[in-house]
């Protein structure tokens, strides 16, 4: 029986509106009390994820975590304890920062508490305001953050074709991160090794549960390395359609139609 399911949030168990359907939540509790740990996988911080905790009865629960950062970060959900934090250097996020003011791109900066944007599209600000919080600033450089730990920067643009050349000139610069894609509009940088696959890997080991006991649930390029290492690896109805072929299993319904309750009654509650 599987024993943990690592899940992405926005366009898997996220709904457009950012909340989590009945069926969902009913879903996830069923799974939970039959000793399933329902752990969100995400690439936006932990501190930004506490209202969804509460709407599937997860918030400030001991021996319940979260993978934040795209992998950057394990925490346990009581107090939000950090198990496992990985940051980018300062000098790495300044430059990749100061490189990203050449193009006609938002940027994003992680600290652990703070998201701090940078040139915020209009396009970009609704798409956020019922995600997260953010500070959004002007200055052309990061040095205002030295001495704080960043976890992540990305580049933001919808369209994702110029997202793809931007990588490419800058390949020689991120050499030694960890680079990936998601939500259709962004392009991250964490640090090398970091992703949510070591994630999921490192939090099965703390728990002592099997990888081959896990299932992971996304939809997108930053969500590939964590379907990779999980037992089961599934996809929601609207990933990526590159990446249904890389899965074990794609759902019927999609993000809007309760995906994630589809899949814990297939594999979790009908056995």
């Amino acid at each position: 029986m599987y024993k943990l399911i690592a899940c992405d949030l926005d366009e898997t168990l996220l709904a457009l509106d950012n909340t989590v359907s009945k069926k969902n939540i009913e879903a996830i509790q069923a799974a939970d009390k039959l000793g399933v740990k329902f752990v969100l996988s995400t690439g936006r911080g932990y501190a930004t994820v506490q209202k969804t905790l509460k709407e599937i009865g997860l918030y400030d629960k001991a021996d319940e975590y979260v993978i934040t950062f795209n992998g950057g970060a394990v925490v346990e959900n009581k107090d939000n304890q950090l198990l496992y934090f990985k940051p980018i250097t300062f000098d790495f996020a300044s430059e990749m920062y100061k490189k990203g003011t050449e193009y006609d791109i938002g940027m994003h900066v992680y600290t652990k508490e703070e998201v701090y944007v940078y040139n915020l599209f209009e396009e970009e600000r609704k798409h956020l305001e019922t995600k997260m919080e953010v500070i959004e600033i002007f200055e052309d450089n990061i040095d205002f953050l030295k001495g704080q730990e960043i976890v992540k920067i990305l580049y933001m643009n919808t369209d994702v074709s110029y997202l793809n050349e931007i990588e490419k000139e800058v390949a020689h610069m991120t050499e030694d991160s960890d680079v990936s894609y998601s939500s259709n509009r962004y392009l991250e940088f964490n640090a090398k090794g970091v992703n949510k696959g070591s994630a999921l890997a490192f939090l099965a080991e703390h728990l002592d549960i099997a990888i081959d006991e896990t299932i992971a649930i996304g939809d997108n390029y930053n969500d590939l390395a964590m379907l990779e290492t999980a037992g089961l690896s599934v996809g929601v109805q609207n990933m990526v359609p590159a990446l249904k072929e890389k899965v074990d299993y794609v759902s019927k319904a999609s993000h809007e139609e309760d995906a994630i309750h589809e899949v814990i009654e297939k594999f979790i509650l009908i056995q």
